[in-house]
């Protein structure tokens, strides 16, 4: 089984966090992320790299990004050195319930990285059939 990788910028985990909940988002910590929100942590904060918990969230967890998006996390918001999406993230990865997940918050997959690729592109170059499947019916392209 594919493990639960942390999100980042188009293809690696995410350097530095959006402050503690940025922190427990990477971690995959959903119980964290929730006490977090509850007491006023901005979903939309950004660490030092100018990125959010979304963007650094671990991708294999779908509840951590259903908490954020539930609490105003913008899905769309890219990555400010390679202008990858959330979603670009878990498709390249594969995590098909999360990009659901986002796809229900408003996640936008017709919406290229700074090179020009788009989610489905990402999960075909992976393999993912089964992401590219979901992204296409989507409306991806």
């Amino acid at each position: 089984q594919r493990s639960a990788r942390r999100g980042g910028p188009c293809g690696g985990a995410g350097s530095g966090r959006a402050g503690l909940a940025g922190s427990a988002a990477a971690a995959g910590d959903a119980a964290a992320v929730r006490r977090l929100l509850d007491g006023g942590a901005d979903p939309n904060g950004v660490n030092r790299y100018g990125r959010s918990a979304m963007q650094v969230m671990m991708m294999g967890n779908p509840r951590v990004a259903e908490l954020l998006l539930q609490r105003g996390a913008d899905p769309n918001r890219p990555d400010p050195s390679t202008g990858c999406l959330p979603a670009h993230d878990a498709a390249r990865e594969g995590f098909l319930d999360t990009l659901r997940v986002l796809h229900g918050g408003g996640a936008r997959f017709d919406l290229p990285d700074h090179q020009g690729r788009l989610p489905i592109d990402l999960a075909a170059a992976a393999g993912h059939s089964r992401v590219v499947s979901y992204l296409s019916g989507a409306g991806a392209r």
